[in-house]
């Protein structure tokens, strides 16, 4: 049983990017929700690492912000933050966490909390030590 919460996380996860990257109908965002919160339940079953949770966390908040629902992205974005105190989590998680907060605060309306997680993921993710991971949060980051 744990292995199929594990897989179908990863492939559920993989399934929302699919979606996240194209353009989509309404039904396709509900799917796109739906799925996101999906593969957050298989990790929560499959593992207690803090680097699953906290990275379920931070894909539902850039759906929710993708889709332009700022509540329950600054919600998922700060849930991701708080994974990311919980246990052992790569250098680029917080960084990500960051990311995500300040794309939902300004999803949400708050530029001025925006800015502020921008400049901090700005500044730990020039932090990040391995140069392909850096590379993919720069991009992420530029879409800010």
């Amino acid at each position: 049983m744990l292995y199929d919460h594990r897989q179908l996380g990863v492939d559920l996860f993989n399934h929302t990017w699919t979606l996240l990257e194209r353009e989509r109908t309404a039904d396709e965002d509900d799917e796109m929700v739906g799925a996101a919160h999906a593969s957050r339940y298989h990790w929560s079953k499959a593992s207690t690492e803090a680097t699953h949770q906290a990275r379920g966390e931070w894909q539902l908040a850039r759906v929710y912000a993708v889709l332009g629902r700022g509540e329950p992205a600054v919600h998922h974005a700060r849930r991701c933050l708080e994974w990311c105190g919980r246990g052992e989590v790569e250098d680029w998680d917080v960084a990500f966490a960051h990311e995500a907060l300040a794309r939902a605060d300004r999803v949400a309306g708050d530029d001025a909390k925006a800015e502020e997680h921008r400049l901090v993921a700005r500044e730990l993710g020039d932090a990040i030590a391995d140069p392909e991971d850096r590379e993919h949060f720069d991009e992420d980051w530029a879409t800010l």
